[in-house]
């Protein structure tokens, strides 16, 4: 599978990322299978969150990397920051909400690389706008980590246009990517201007839920009409659809299946017609291009 630089100045990430949300619903067998099948078909690149798994999911993809010492020079560790919840592991928190000072990132990220065994993050996403989001703070706290060498690439996640052209004035490196939402049932990005916004920056998206949460595989024929022009499964099709786009989406899957892995990692070689291409939007759309 190809790899491919996220920004000019950001990390080389597999083209498709494996996304370990829901990864604390299997066990560490199945965890590490998850990681060596990834890794076999050429995806390097994992998604985690501090939240993830009520706060056990680095733990747990950590520990693996613990006992397997050579394994953390062949994977790119992203994670995010900025999301508190009520939770017996975090007995403070009484509400949820979203905290992006600069006590917090610093001790999240020290719990993330205490969590992943590691001594660097290779990209920290901030999660949500936080509305009380300082970005002179998080600036200050993001050029920290960076000189420290604990985090070496910076991005947000769910970020509007004007959020993310706000906190990147504070910045003196780039913010290198916008994990939002992106699929055949959420295509407002591809036609509201940010997917053009982040083309004219420079910076590759990432897509979370690019399957959305699996309905789009019930949909089917619906939704994919040349699946057997490709030789292709629905979630194949589903997933070149999105790559097929010149602003280089890169596509997380949220899998627990290592067999599904294998499957959906065979997109990439997918060359999608521009007809194709436009014959699943309107499937998606219900309707003609203007």
């Amino acid at each position: 599978m190809e790899r491919k630089k996220i920004h000019q100045h950001g990390p080389f990430l597999s083209r498709i990322i494996a996304g370990a949300w829901r990864w604390h619903e299997v066990n560490s067998k199945v965890v590490e299978k998850l990681i060596q099948e990834s890794l076999s078909e050429g995806i390097t690149s994992f998604d985690h969150a501090d939240i993830y798994g009520d706060h056990e999911n680095e733990g747990s993809f950590g520990n693996i990397l613990k006992q397997n010492g050579s394994l953390r020079n062949k994977i790119e560790l992203i994670t995010k920051t900025g999301i508190k919840f009520k939770s017996s592991k975090r007995p403070s928190t009484w509400i949820k909400h979203y905290d992006t000072s600069k006590e917090h990132i610093l001790w999240s990220v020290e719990n993330s690389l205490r969590m992943f065994h590691t001594d660097r993050i290779d990209l920290l996403l901030i999660h949500r706008p936080d509305l009380l989001l300082n970005p002179e703070e998080v600036a200050n706290v993001f050029e920290q980590l960076k000189k420290e060498g604990k985090v070496l690439h910076f991005g947000v996640s769910n970020f509007s246009v004007r959020q993310f052209s706000m906190l990147q004035k504070y910045l003196s490196f780039p913010l290198v990517t916008n994990q939002i939402e992106i699929s055949l049932s959420k295509i407002e990005p591809i036609l509201n201007g940010d997917l053009d916004y982040l083309l004219e920056m420079g910076v590759c998206p990432m897509a979370w839920s690019p399957l959305a949460g699996g309905k789009l595989l019930a949909k089917g024929k619906k939704i994919v009409t040349d699946a057997e022009k490709y030789s292709a499964t629905v979630g194949q099709m589903v997933l070149a659809w999105l790559l097929r786009h010149p602003a280089s989406i890169f596509p997380i899957i949220g899998t627990t299946k290592p067999e599904r892995i294998k499957e959906l990692a065979k997109a990439t070689n997918i060359n999608l017609d521009r007809q194709d291409w436009y014959a699943m939007l309107k499937s998606s759309m219900g309707e003609e291009m203007p």
